[in-house]
């Protein structure tokens, strides 16, 4: 019980920073094994909001390692954020 009210605390999080503050990604890394993300994507008008929770990708091990090479704890306070990239030509 206690592990789904922190799930949720996670998810909450994520999806502030997304819809609030208008970023394309928020990741929250939960543990070495676990991360939570919130992606913003639009869909024909209307913005849509994906909350996912699992493995991390390749970038994000990558980060993770780093973190514990500089002796961060987990679960990291920051979430780490991502902008929208802008449109070429």
């Amino acid at each position: 019980m206690e592990n789904n009210m922190k799930m949720k605390k996670y998810y909450g999080e994520v999806a502030f920073e997304v819809f609030n503050n208008s970023f394309k990604r928020a990741t929250k890394y939960v543990s070495d094994n676990l991360t939570v993300k919130a992606t913003s994507r639009c869909v024909r008008a209307a913005k849509e909001l994906i909350l996912t929770a699992g493995k991390p990708n390749y970038a994000e091990r990558k980060f993770i390692k780093l973190c514990k090479k500089a002796g961060e704890k987990f679960p990291i306070k920051k979430i780490q954020l991502k902008l929208y990239s802008k449109k070429g030509k």
